[in-house]
């Protein structure tokens, strides 16, 4: 869940850390992979029988949400603003948004720029997806949906494993992240962002990952895919290939699907943070559905076409991804 990882001294604490949002200061252990100048081969298509996660995301009240494998975070910690909290309040079901078809789920969160004001969202499924293709359809914003624009904020969608350990071998991380504002480090245009992740430790701070950026809007309906597959991990938006990343940072462990939205605190990377305003502002990001195929890299005409014939037939959700045995903790706390 993050380009840039914002650790606070609290985090410190304890042998095992969870992590989910990172850093692109300069590193020599890290790389800054180029979008590819031409289409990548299409991919070959799955059995149909193969394993399959698809939520339409047309629920009426956070008990059928949970109901079918979604948890809400609700801890206090990174990343974002120091003192922020966590909440289920900022969730939220729609049933009539615009150019979707069963509604969609909303993530609304909060600041005037202190930690005491300030209201992360992140919602997050269970930890057993790895190779394979995901997807997700979001309506990405460039302004607050009330108050003072400016802050930088996160719009994201990420798979990520828990770290066992400093610069854990096994540790997995795969990220788009929409920043309107710009942030870390970069300037205030908008840009999208992928990382994908090998491993890191806290202190000294150390990192291996691979990211790629692309300055422009992203405002509006967009189809994310990422496929992990064939040692490499390639990204795409709305059809076309973004960025691909090496068999250097290859997901090696089991990770879960999350959505998070959260602002940067000032200073972090060379972030300039939250705006100078004591007004309160609200950001909000949509999903209309998610999807994961388990073993396979499908392109994203391929899992429209899958999306449209479950829809044809009434199915607003699918889980056949088997959990590992025994069954991996699912943490939701980055």
């Amino acid at each position: 869940m993050g380009q840039h990882r914002i650790f606070l001294a609290s985090v410190l604490a304890g042998a095992v850390a969870l992590t989910g949002c990172g850093s692109k200061t300069d590193s020599a252990t890290e790389q800054a992979s180029k979008p590819a100048e031409t289409a990548a081969a299409k991919p070959a298509s799955a059995p149909a029988t193969a394993a399959v996660f698809f939520d339409d995301f047309s629920y009426r009240d956070l008990a059928a949400f949970h109901g079918n494998g979604w948890k809400v975070r609700t801890e206090t910690g990174h990343p974002g603003i120091k003192g922020a909290t966590w909440s289920a309040q900022g969730l939220s079901f729609h049933s009539d948004i615009p150019d979707t078809a069963a509604g969609a789920v909303r993530m609304s969160s909060v600041t005037n720029g202190t930690g005491e004001k300030t209201r992360h969202t992140q919602f997050c499924h269970a930890r057993k997806y790895r190779e394979g293709t995901y997807a997700a359809r979001i309506f990405f914003r460039d302004e607050p949906n009330s108050g003072p624009d400016g802050d930088e904020v996160i719009q994201t969608f990420y798979a990520i494993s828990p770290l066992k350990a400093p610069m854990d071998k096994d540790y997995s991380e795969t990220d788009f992240e929409y920043l309107p504002n710009g942030g870390w480090g970069e300037n205030t245009k908008p840009a999208m962002w992928t990382t994908t992740w090998e491993t890191f430790q806290l202190e000294p701070w150390t990192k291996v990952n691979e990211f790629s950026r692309k300055e422009g809007s992203y405002a509006g309906w967009h189809t994310l895919l990422l496929t992990v597959a064939d040692d490499k991990v390639s990204y795409y938006v709305d059809g076309t290939l973004f960025s691909v990343h090496t068999s250097a940072v290859y997901p090696e462990d089991f990770m879960s699907i999350n959505f998070n939205l959260w602002f940067m605190p000032k200073g972090a990377d060379g972030s300039q943070g939250p705006v100078d305003s004591p007004q309160m502002r609200e950001y909000q990001e949509d999903i209309d559905w998610v999807f994961f195929q388990e073993g396979a890299a499908i392109t994203t005409a391929d899992v429209e076409a899958r999306i449209a014939d479950m829809r044809s037939k009434k199915v607003a959700h699918v889980d056949n991804v088997k959990e590992q045995n025994p069954v991996l903790p699912s943490p939701c706390g980055l």
